[in-house]
């Protein structure tokens, strides 16, 4: 027999009844029934219960043991009692009537149970991470990115790609986030950047004649955390493909997505294609370039409506250029008067001047607006929102960012609040025709809006003739369930392009042949079309194992404050190591 175990603790069935064997894990729990021991057994595989009866002479001994040690039994498999069989366990009909036993590993006092699964300080789980990943949840959540990221492999090469490897040790670039650098010892004063994605590489190998290009891609972006952003390092299903247009790209991708999402989760999904929704109509209807479309309202523009108003806050925003957003929801006029006001101080608590509103009822329209507004407005706002009795309207006034912003919290707020969403699908859409430039908010200058390296939508001649700021782009986003699971793009593939592109945003020739040599000298040795994408795995698997924190399915993430607390990163180095990179700490 096999030092350790003959068989995991997830394996014996009915089947084994009457063989001796030998299994090892952790105690995940004890109990003692009028004398009789009862031991659960866990490893990767599952749990078995152990069953140790008064007659052995290790019974004192292993009731002793503390959870979480590490153990190994020898027994006879043997039926469970009928009302001791274990239904929701696969091992359940059976137990081990135990023999023997060796400790492999005791365990010392925890910090934290691992079963029952209490509720512990995020910073005390990363730092204990390898107690915390054997708790059930996060430890499936882990099996099931590994299934995932296989079930994504095997789909690539069915689809006809191959997977490459492209560097991690690379230079810095210009755009994008802040770059982790690393120090260079024979090149002193020089510094390396970790890829905060292989978008210049991945664009390099159809240049070189690849026609199809995958990598489940490591990126490193020193990045403020959120609840669906890691710090430090994430993982994408990074592609690029030759010769296509933009809708080969999103039939790669929404067949991808169809085939691991339908595999891994019993959510329904909505029909390919994915809904594909312009930028600027996103931001109109749902305040956002991210919107769940689970949430069945919509956001629309009333500002005409308070040209001639009398209602003077509304008017004088219209009048200075900006925008009125209404927000009709449905069946709600029966709300306290509490509920309202409570919904007026949180648009103040998000950037809000206020919250209007007007409420249908059968008797009459009211709320705070109703008195400024004569019949054929109240009538037009109505049509504008599809209202009947029993609804509400809700106004935002701003100028068109930031009424977008407000809107758009405020719609995925009552989506929530009014359980309006339905947890048992995925909605996925594309957002398309983002702008290819816009003005920066503090120069006024125009600058990129998103990715210097797409193509935009009429080449050069759109460059040359039409205002910076209604270039749209060939680039895309791929979103579901208000969560962006990547950005993608048709690129620019031609240098002259590439070049009029980056002077309207303000970079001389010189910056492009600079900062991006390989590249803007590639595209002049015969360039294929090319576009690609890249959705972030880590996200996807966010979604699929319904949880809205993702470091909850990362193995050893960082904590919101980039900080490895289980390996004490990032940590100080000493004067030899600083002195052999010629680097000096200075004081902040």
């Amino acid at each position: 027999m096999h030092e350790f175990r003959s068989h995991t603790c997830g394996e014996l069935r009915k089947e084994h009844v009457g063989e001796q064997v030998r299994l090892a894990g952790w105690i995940h729990n004890r109990r003692d029934h009028g004398g009789v021991l009862f031991i659960d057994l866990r490893d990767h595989y599952g749990i078995t219960q152990i069953v140790i009866y008064p007659t052995v002479d290790f019974q004192y001994q292993v009731g002793h043991l503390s959870k979480e040690t590490v153990v190994r039994f020898d027994g006879k498999v043997a039926y469970r009692s009928d009302e001791n069989v274990n239904s929701k366990m696969p091992t359940g009909e059976v137990e081990v009537d135990a023999n023997g036993y060796e400790v492999l590993g005791e365990c010392a006092n925890l910090p934290f149970t691992v079963f029952q699964e209490e509720e512990v300080p995020e910073d005390l789980r990363l730092k204990y991470r390898y107690l915390d990943l054997r708790r059930a949840k996060i430890h499936d959540n882990i099996i099931l990115r590994s299934k995932i990221i296989s079930h994504i492999r095997e789909k690539m090469f069915e689809l006809g790609f191959n997977e490459y490897q492209t560097p991690i040790l690379t230079s810095s670039s210009p755009e994008g986030a802040r770059d982790y650098l690393v120090p260079s010892r024979v090149h002193p004063g020089k510094f390396y950047a970790l890829p905060q994605a292989p978008q210049q590489f991945k664009q390099l190998l159809m240049i070189s004649g690849f026609d199809r290009y995958f990598q489940i891609a490591p990126c490193f972006r020193d990045e403020d955390a959120r609840a669906d952003r890691s710090p430090g390092e994430f993982y994408q299903l990074d592609l690029e493909m030759s010769f296509v247009t933009q809708d080969d790209v999103f039939n790669v991708v929404e067949e991808v997505m169809v085939s691991t999402f339908s595999t891994f989760s019993e959510k329904i999904l909505n029909a390919t294609p994915f809904p594909r929704i312009p930028y600027r109509e996103a931001m109109l209807k749902y305040g956002s370039d991210k919107p769940d479309l689970r949430i069945p309202i919509e956001i629309k523009d009333v500002s005409d409506l308070f040209t001639d108003s009398q209602f003077k806050a509304f008017k004088s925003v219209v009048e200075s250029g900006g925008v009125v957003r209404s927000i009709g929801v449905k069946k709600i006029a029966d709300k306290p008067r509490s509920y309202f006001d409570k919904l007026v101080e949180y648009a103040q608590s998000i950037g809000s001047k206020g919250l209007a509103y007007l409420v249908w009822t059968p008797e009459k329209i009211k709320g705070p607006l109703a008195k400024f507004l004569n019949e054929e407005q109240v009538a037009a706002i109505a049509k504008a929102n599809g209202v009947e009795n029993g609804d509400v309207v809700f106004f935002i006034a701003d100028v068109e960012k930031e009424a977008a912003r407000i809107a758009g919290d405020l719609r995925a707020k009552l989506g929530k609040d009014l359980e309006l969403i339905d947890n048992n699908r995925f909605e996925f859409c594309w957002i398309v025709d983002f702008p290819m430039f816009e003005l920066d908010e503090e120069t006024n200058k125009v600058i990129f809006s998103h990715n210097p390296f797409s193509m935009p939508q009429g080449g050069m001649k759109a460059l040359e003739e039409k205002d910076p700021l209604d270039v749209l782009a060939y680039q895309y986003d791929i979103v579901c369930n208000g969560v962006e699971l990547s950005s993608g793009a048709i690129r620019n593939h031609q240098p002259e392009i590439m070049y009029k592109a980056f002077d309207i945003a303000g970079y001389d020739k010189s910056v492009v042949d600079d900062k991006f040599p390989a590249l803007i000298n590639a595209f002049s040795y015969g360039a294929p079309p090319h576009g690609g994408i890249a959705p972030g795995v880590d996200r996807i698997v966010m979604l699929i194992a319904e949880t809205s924190n993702i470091r909850e399915v990362i193995s050893f993430p960082m904590n919101q404050r980039a900080q490895d607390l289980l390996m004490n990163a990032p940590a100080e180095v000493t004067p030899e190591q600083l002195k052999e990179l010629r680097i000096k700490h200075l004081p902040l």
